[in-house]
Protein backbone atom coordinates (compact mmCIF):
# COMPACT_ATOMS: atom_id res chain seq x y z
CA UNK A 1 0.00 0.00 0.00
CA UNK A 2 1.81 3.34 -1.37
CA UNK A 3 1.65 6.05 1.89
CA UNK A 4 0.06 9.05 2.87
CA UNK A 5 -0.15 12.64 1.10
CA UNK A 6 0.07 15.37 3.83
CA UNK A 7 -0.93 18.57 2.14
CA UNK A 8 -0.54 20.30 5.42
CA UNK A 9 2.71 21.17 6.65
CA UNK A 10 5.59 23.83 6.94
CA UNK A 11 8.95 24.87 7.27
CA UNK A 12 11.51 27.57 8.13
CA UNK A 13 14.94 27.84 6.55
CA UNK A 14 17.49 27.77 9.31
CA UNK A 15 18.38 31.38 9.00
CA UNK A 16 17.81 33.49 5.63
CA UNK A 17 19.65 37.06 4.49
CA UNK A 18 18.56 39.92 6.16
CA UNK A 19 15.00 41.33 5.33
CA UNK A 20 15.85 45.21 5.54
CA UNK A 21 15.06 46.02 8.92
CA UNK A 22 14.78 45.40 12.48
CA UNK A 23 10.92 45.55 12.79
CA UNK A 24 7.90 43.96 14.87
CA UNK A 25 7.08 42.99 11.26
CA UNK A 26 10.18 41.67 10.05
CA UNK A 27 11.14 38.02 10.91
CA UNK A 28 14.71 36.47 11.75
CA UNK A 29 15.57 33.97 13.27
CA UNK A 30 17.34 33.14 16.40
CA UNK A 31 19.79 29.92 16.41
CA UNK A 32 19.93 28.46 19.77
CA UNK A 33 21.90 25.18 18.90
CA UNK A 34 22.34 22.81 16.20
CA UNK A 35 18.43 21.61 16.67
CA UNK A 36 16.96 24.47 18.04
CA UNK A 37 16.02 27.77 16.98
CA UNK A 38 13.51 30.83 18.26
CA UNK A 39 11.53 32.44 15.50
CA UNK A 40 11.96 36.68 16.51
CA UNK A 41 9.49 39.24 15.29
CA UNK A 42 12.02 42.25 16.26
CA UNK A 43 13.08 42.16 19.62
CA UNK A 44 9.68 39.35 20.51
CA UNK A 45 9.93 35.49 20.72
CA UNK A 46 7.07 34.03 18.13
CA UNK A 47 7.63 30.57 18.18
CA UNK A 48 10.23 28.12 19.07
CA UNK A 49 10.99 25.45 16.67
CA UNK A 50 13.05 22.72 15.75
CA UNK A 51 15.51 20.98 12.82
CA UNK A 52 12.20 19.05 11.94
CA UNK A 53 11.35 22.53 10.36
CA UNK A 54 14.65 22.52 7.82
CA UNK A 55 16.77 19.04 7.95
CA UNK A 56 14.95 17.14 5.23
CA UNK A 57 16.81 14.04 6.75
CA UNK A 58 14.80 14.88 10.63
CA UNK A 59 11.83 15.34 8.24
CA UNK A 60 11.74 12.05 6.32
CA UNK A 61 12.40 10.32 9.49
CA UNK A 62 9.48 11.46 11.23
CA UNK A 63 7.47 11.20 8.36
CA UNK A 64 8.25 7.45 7.50
CA UNK A 65 7.55 6.88 11.59
CA UNK A 66 3.99 8.20 10.26
CA UNK A 67 3.56 6.15 7.34
CA UNK A 68 4.00 9.23 5.67
CA UNK A 69 5.22 9.56 1.81
CA UNK A 70 4.89 12.91 0.70
CA UNK A 71 4.89 16.60 2.39
CA UNK A 72 3.90 19.65 0.91
CA UNK A 73 5.89 21.91 2.55
CA UNK A 74 3.83 25.63 3.00
CA UNK A 75 5.65 28.70 4.00
CA UNK A 76 5.06 29.52 7.43
CA UNK A 77 2.34 32.69 7.66
CA UNK A 78 4.17 34.83 9.96
CA UNK A 79 6.09 35.20 6.68
CA UNK A 80 3.61 36.17 3.98
CA UNK A 81 4.36 40.21 4.60
CA UNK A 82 1.36 41.50 3.34
CA UNK A 83 1.90 44.44 5.57
CA UNK A 84 5.03 45.43 3.71
CA UNK A 85 5.34 47.57 1.01
CA UNK A 86 5.06 45.08 -2.16
CA UNK A 87 8.62 45.93 -3.65
CA UNK A 88 9.91 44.65 -0.07
CA UNK A 89 6.84 41.57 -0.03
CA UNK A 90 8.57 40.58 -3.13
CA UNK A 91 11.90 40.27 -1.97
CA UNK A 92 11.04 38.75 1.07
CA UNK A 93 8.80 36.00 -1.47
CA UNK A 94 11.55 35.04 -3.46
CA UNK A 95 14.53 34.76 -0.64
CA UNK A 96 12.11 32.20 1.46
CA UNK A 97 10.65 30.57 -2.14
CA UNK A 98 14.46 29.94 -3.29
CA UNK A 99 15.27 28.55 0.62
CA UNK A 100 12.22 26.54 0.09
CA UNK A 101 14.00 24.42 -2.90
CA UNK A 102 17.03 23.75 -1.28
CA UNK A 103 15.25 22.56 1.88
CA UNK A 104 13.11 20.15 -0.47
CA UNK A 105 15.87 19.35 -2.72
CA UNK A 106 17.56 16.24 -1.18
CA UNK A 107 13.85 14.33 -1.30
CA UNK A 108 12.43 16.17 -4.35
CA UNK A 109 9.97 13.00 -4.74
CA UNK A 110 8.74 13.36 -1.11
CA UNK A 111 9.43 16.92 -0.62
CA UNK A 112 6.76 19.60 -2.79
CA UNK A 113 7.68 22.77 -1.69
CA UNK A 114 4.61 25.99 -1.84
CA UNK A 115 5.56 28.73 -3.14
CA UNK A 116 4.55 32.55 -0.95
CA UNK A 117 3.18 35.17 -3.20
CA UNK A 118 2.93 39.25 -2.44
CA UNK A 119 -0.26 39.10 -2.36
CA UNK A 120 -1.10 42.52 -1.99
CA UNK A 121 0.25 42.98 -5.51
CA UNK A 122 -1.72 41.12 -7.97
CA UNK A 123 1.12 41.80 -10.88
CA UNK A 124 3.76 40.87 -8.41
CA UNK A 125 1.97 38.10 -6.97
CA UNK A 126 1.66 36.20 -10.52
CA UNK A 127 5.22 37.43 -11.22
CA UNK A 128 6.36 35.53 -8.30
CA UNK A 129 4.07 32.57 -8.89
CA UNK A 130 5.57 32.39 -12.35
CA UNK A 131 8.82 32.23 -11.56
CA UNK A 132 8.37 29.51 -8.26
CA UNK A 133 7.20 27.04 -10.39
CA UNK A 134 9.21 28.04 -13.38
CA UNK A 135 12.50 26.90 -10.07
CA UNK A 136 10.53 23.92 -8.70
CA UNK A 137 7.46 24.92 -6.63
CA UNK A 138 4.21 22.73 -6.82
CA UNK A 139 1.95 24.98 -5.52
CA UNK A 140 1.14 27.96 -4.03
CA UNK A 141 0.05 29.00 -0.17
CA UNK A 142 -2.05 32.34 0.38
CA UNK A 143 -3.24 33.80 3.49
CA UNK A 144 -7.17 34.14 3.88
CA UNK A 145 -7.11 37.88 3.47
CA UNK A 146 -4.70 40.90 2.89
CA UNK A 147 -5.62 43.54 5.47
CA UNK A 148 -9.15 44.18 5.14
CA UNK A 149 -9.37 42.33 1.78
CA UNK A 150 -11.22 39.00 1.61
CA UNK A 151 -10.57 36.34 -1.11
CA UNK A 152 -13.53 38.08 -3.10
CA UNK A 153 -11.11 41.58 -3.52
CA UNK A 154 -10.77 42.12 -7.62
CA UNK A 155 -7.62 41.85 -6.70
CA UNK A 156 -6.81 38.34 -5.36
CA UNK A 157 -9.39 36.77 -7.61
CA UNK A 158 -7.31 37.77 -10.10
CA UNK A 159 -4.13 36.64 -8.77
CA UNK A 160 -6.45 33.42 -8.49
CA UNK A 161 -7.52 33.25 -11.99
CA UNK A 162 -3.77 33.24 -12.58
CA UNK A 163 -3.54 30.47 -11.07
CA UNK A 164 -6.10 28.55 -12.07
CA UNK A 165 -4.92 29.17 -15.66
CA UNK A 166 -1.61 27.96 -14.94
CA UNK A 167 -3.20 24.38 -12.97
CA UNK A 168 -1.75 25.41 -9.71
CA UNK A 169 -2.98 24.23 -6.60
CA UNK A 170 -3.46 26.87 -4.05
CA UNK A 171 -3.62 26.66 -0.34
CA UNK A 172 -5.44 28.63 1.86
CA UNK A 173 -4.20 29.20 5.42
CA UNK A 174 -5.72 31.29 8.22
CA UNK A 175 -3.26 33.86 9.83
CA UNK A 176 -3.24 37.61 10.99
CA UNK A 177 -6.03 36.93 13.39
CA UNK A 178 -8.07 39.23 15.29
CA UNK A 179 -6.89 40.57 18.88
CA UNK A 180 -8.27 41.63 21.96
CA UNK A 181 -7.50 40.58 25.76
CA UNK A 182 -10.20 38.13 25.46
CA UNK A 183 -8.66 36.41 22.74
CA UNK A 184 -5.01 36.44 24.69
CA UNK A 185 -6.21 33.69 27.38
CA UNK A 186 -5.61 29.88 26.17
CA UNK A 187 -4.37 30.10 22.86
CA UNK A 188 -7.79 31.50 21.98
CA UNK A 189 -7.13 32.83 19.06
CA UNK A 190 -5.80 29.77 17.56
CA UNK A 191 -8.43 28.36 18.77
CA UNK A 192 -11.57 30.26 17.68
CA UNK A 193 -9.90 32.98 15.89
CA UNK A 194 -7.95 30.55 13.20
CA UNK A 195 -11.44 28.40 12.44
CA UNK A 196 -13.67 31.41 11.98
CA UNK A 197 -10.98 32.93 9.80
CA UNK A 198 -10.84 30.24 7.89
CA UNK A 199 -14.60 29.78 7.58
CA UNK A 200 -15.17 33.66 6.85
CA UNK A 201 -12.45 32.70 3.74
CA UNK A 202 -14.59 30.57 2.16
CA UNK A 203 -17.87 32.59 2.80
CA UNK A 204 -16.36 35.19 0.97
CA UNK A 205 -15.45 32.88 -1.98
CA UNK A 206 -19.52 32.01 -2.13
CA UNK A 207 -21.19 35.50 -1.48
CA UNK A 208 -18.29 37.18 -2.82
CA UNK A 209 -19.48 35.75 -6.26
CA UNK A 210 -15.78 33.80 -6.86
CA UNK A 211 -16.81 30.65 -7.71
CA UNK A 212 -19.53 31.92 -10.37
CA UNK A 213 -16.99 33.63 -12.51
CA UNK A 214 -13.96 31.81 -11.41
CA UNK A 215 -12.44 29.02 -13.15
CA UNK A 216 -14.38 26.13 -12.13
CA UNK A 217 -10.84 24.02 -12.47
CA UNK A 218 -9.44 25.95 -9.70
CA UNK A 219 -8.10 23.42 -7.49
CA UNK A 220 -8.15 25.56 -3.82
CA UNK A 221 -7.57 23.64 -0.33
CA UNK A 222 -9.02 25.56 2.77
CA UNK A 223 -6.71 24.79 6.15
CA UNK A 224 -7.85 23.38 9.42
CA UNK A 225 -11.04 21.34 8.09
CA UNK A 226 -12.45 24.38 6.58
CA UNK A 227 -12.94 25.80 10.38
CA UNK A 228 -16.87 25.75 11.35
CA UNK A 229 -18.01 26.04 7.89
CA UNK A 230 -19.56 22.21 7.81
CA UNK A 231 -21.20 22.79 10.63
CA UNK A 232 -22.98 26.05 9.87
CA UNK A 233 -24.00 25.17 6.30
CA UNK A 234 -27.67 25.18 7.02
CA UNK A 235 -27.32 28.35 8.56
CA UNK A 236 -25.78 29.95 5.63
CA UNK A 237 -28.38 28.54 3.56
CA UNK A 238 -31.24 29.56 5.39
CA UNK A 239 -30.08 33.22 5.93
CA UNK A 240 -29.17 33.19 2.05
CA UNK A 241 -33.36 32.29 1.83
CA UNK A 242 -34.89 34.69 4.87
CA UNK A 243 -32.38 37.71 3.92
CA UNK A 244 -31.69 37.63 0.34
CA UNK A 245 -31.51 41.09 -0.28
CA UNK A 246 -28.76 41.24 1.93
CA UNK A 247 -27.56 37.63 1.75
CA UNK A 248 -28.51 36.94 -1.66
CA UNK A 249 -24.75 38.11 -3.87
CA UNK A 250 -24.22 35.06 -5.16
CA UNK A 251 -26.25 33.24 -7.83
CA UNK A 252 -27.12 29.72 -5.45
CA UNK A 253 -26.91 29.10 -1.81
CA UNK A 254 -23.67 28.20 -0.17
CA UNK A 255 -24.57 24.72 -0.37
CA UNK A 256 -24.38 24.59 -4.24
CA UNK A 257 -20.55 25.07 -3.91
CA UNK A 258 -19.70 22.39 -1.57
CA UNK A 259 -17.83 21.01 -4.28
CA UNK A 260 -16.13 23.40 -5.49
CA UNK A 261 -13.08 23.29 -2.85
CA UNK A 262 -11.04 20.91 -0.71
CA UNK A 263 -10.18 21.00 3.00
CA UNK A 264 -7.72 19.19 4.84
CA UNK A 265 -8.62 16.48 7.77
CA UNK A 266 -7.07 17.72 10.92
CA UNK A 267 -10.07 18.57 13.10
CA UNK A 268 -8.40 15.86 15.71
CA UNK A 269 -12.12 13.79 16.41
CA UNK A 270 -14.24 11.64 14.73
CA UNK A 271 -17.62 13.17 14.85
CA UNK A 272 -15.71 16.36 13.59
CA UNK A 273 -14.40 14.46 10.65
CA UNK A 274 -17.48 12.13 9.97
CA UNK A 275 -19.77 15.61 9.80
CA UNK A 276 -16.95 17.05 7.72
CA UNK A 277 -17.02 14.22 5.24
CA UNK A 278 -20.77 13.75 4.92
CA UNK A 279 -21.22 17.80 4.52
CA UNK A 280 -18.07 18.74 1.59
CA UNK A 281 -17.94 14.48 0.69
CA UNK A 282 -14.87 12.04 1.08
CA UNK A 283 -13.60 13.30 -2.23
CA UNK A 284 -13.11 16.79 -1.17
CA UNK A 285 -10.81 16.28 2.10
CA UNK A 286 -7.04 15.61 2.20
CA UNK A 287 -5.22 14.47 4.42
CA UNK A 288 -3.24 17.51 6.95
CA UNK A 289 -1.43 17.47 9.72
CA UNK A 290 -0.19 20.98 10.41
CA UNK A 291 3.59 19.17 10.71
CA UNK A 292 5.81 20.32 12.03
CA UNK A 293 4.00 23.06 14.83
CA UNK A 294 2.73 21.48 18.60
CA UNK A 295 -1.25 22.35 17.58
CA UNK A 296 -0.76 19.60 14.81
CA UNK A 297 -1.71 16.14 14.40
CA UNK A 298 0.61 13.55 15.25
CA UNK A 299 0.75 10.75 13.94
CA UNK A 300 0.12 12.61 11.06
CA UNK A 301 -3.83 11.17 9.93
CA UNK A 302 -4.33 9.41 13.12
CA UNK A 303 -8.22 10.54 13.02
CA UNK A 304 -8.59 9.16 9.51
CA UNK A 305 -6.46 5.90 10.37
CA UNK A 306 -8.57 5.25 13.21
CA UNK A 307 -12.38 6.64 12.01
CA UNK A 308 -15.02 4.41 12.48
CA UNK A 309 -17.08 6.08 9.83
CA UNK A 310 -14.71 5.63 6.96
CA UNK A 311 -14.70 2.68 4.60
CA UNK A 312 -11.53 1.48 3.08
CA UNK A 313 -11.58 3.36 -0.06
CA UNK A 314 -13.00 6.49 1.80
CA UNK A 315 -9.63 6.05 3.77
CA UNK A 316 -7.68 5.90 1.12
CA UNK A 317 -9.22 8.58 -0.30
CA UNK A 318 -8.29 11.21 1.94
CA UNK A 319 -4.85 9.54 3.16
CA UNK A 320 -3.58 10.03 -0.53
CA UNK A 321 -6.15 9.60 -3.53
CA UNK A 322 -7.38 13.37 -3.07
CA UNK A 323 -4.50 14.76 -2.75
CA UNK A 324 -3.08 13.36 -5.96
CA UNK A 325 -5.94 14.79 -7.78
CA UNK A 326 -5.44 18.56 -5.88
CA UNK A 327 -1.75 18.36 -6.65
CA UNK A 328 -2.19 16.82 -10.47
CA UNK A 329 0.02 13.54 -9.14
CA UNK A 330 0.62 10.30 -11.20
CA UNK A 331 -0.96 7.63 -9.21
CA UNK A 332 2.63 6.16 -7.85
CA UNK A 333 3.40 3.10 -5.08
CA UNK A 334 6.68 3.88 -2.72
Amino acid sequence: MSGSIDVHTHYVPRGWPDLGSVSESLPWLRIDSERDAMIMMGSSEFRAIHDNCWDAEVRIGEMDADGVDTQVLSPTPAFFSYGQSPGQAAKISAIFNDLALEICAPAPERLLPFCQVPLQDPDAACRELERSIANGHRGVEIGNHVGDRDLDSAGIVTFLQHAASLNVPVFVHPWDMAKSPRLERWMAQWLTGMPAETHLSILAMILGGVFDRIDPGLRICFAHGGGSFAFWVGRMDNAWHQRHDVIGTSEHPPSHYLGRFYTDSVVFDHRALRLLVDTIGVDRVLLGSDYPYPLGERPAGRVVHSSPDLGEAGRQAILRGNAETFLGLERVTR
